[in-house]
């Protein structure tokens, strides 16, 4: 059986640190958004060849991304056998990638969002969201949110998600630049703050309710950028603001930034202005899914 899926990217419109855990990682409080910005991957397994366990082969259409087993995708794969206890025959799984790597966007967290959920579907186990996310947590902290998309209240390491009302109608222009952040220097930044106490996602949480963009626009904020204090970044953000972004900012750890505008025709205004300086730019809008199955090819 062969099965294609859609999974979009998220940008985070706010990114709280709240606290280091005792066992390393970080309590956050992020409010997430999937866009319409998407990877294409396919796998293509036999539900029927289950005596023993096959390869999990990978491939992908963009150079530079590992297809070995540190690929997320490879990673996902074997965390669902592993908890349906399944055997496998050979799994090919093709990725075609859109979500610039190294940006923020999700884009790996992505590709392992949907081989979770095309893998559920292909040995028809039938599998609860919930079930699903428990998986993806043992992958990443972004693969749970990938699989359910929307826009979603993120709490705990990242996993613990919950619905919220969804971003009101809008235009969302991501510029990814060359420069590549290290997430664990991001982190440890944050950590020497001192006496940190305020929340902008609960701020962005009551904006929401309000129904306009312009109000969630004034809340938009990341941890991450304003410890790492980054020029470019800034730079980009000057762009968006001088043409008609009503907020914007950077998302993850970076580097990729995204404005909210009102019409497309502004947003596409300023991509063009961007394109004369950087190659990953897109014009988005907010998405209400995750991961959608978009072709079932069945064997002959």
């Amino acid at each position: 059986m062969r099965v294609e899926a859609l999974a979009p990217a998220k940008i985070n419109l706010t990114l709280d640190i709240l606290s280091r855990r005792p066992d390393g990682y970080h309590d956050v409080s992020m409010l997430m958004q999937a866009v319409s910005l998407y990877e294409r991957v396919t796998v293509e397994a036999d539900p029927g060849s289950c005596d023993t366990d096959g390869d999990i082969i990978i491939t992908c259409d963009k150079e530079g991304v590992p297809c070995d087993h540190t690929n997320i995708a490879h990673k996902a794969a074997v965390a669902f056998f592993r908890y349906t206890d399944l055997s496998h025959g050979q799994v090919r799984i093709d990725i075609k990638k859109s979500i610039p790597f190294g940006a923020g966007l999700a884009g790996g967290s992505a590709d392992g969002a949907a081989v979770i959920v095309i893998l559920n579907r292909i040995y028809d186990c039938r599998l609860s969201e919930k079930e699903l996310c428990q998986i993806g947590e043992k992958v990443g902290a972004d693969v749970p949110f990938c699989i359910l998309g929307g826009t979603r209240h993120a709490t705990g390491t990242g996993t613990t998600l919950r619905k919220v009302r969804s971003l009101p109608k809008c235009y969302v222009l991501i510029c990814k630049p060359e420069i590549s952040i290290s997430t664990a220097k991001a982190y440890a930044l944050a950590d020497e703050r001192q006496g940190i106490d305020f929340s902008y996602t609960d701020l962005c949480l009551q904006s929401l309710s309000s129904g306009s963009i312009r109000n969630v626009s004034d809340y938009l904020h990341n941890d991450f950028e304003e410890v790492l204090a980054l020029d470019e970044i800034t730079s980009i953000k000057k762009i968006m603001y001088n043409n008609k972004a009503r907020g914007a900012a950077m998302s993850g750890s970076g580097s990729a930034v995204f404005g909210l505008f009102l019409t497309a025709s502004a947003a596409e205004k300023c991509a063009s202005i961007l394109r004369e300086t950087y190659t990953d730019v897109y014009v988005t809008e907010p998405v209400k899914s995750g991961v959608t199955i978009t072709d079932i090819s069945l064997p002959e």
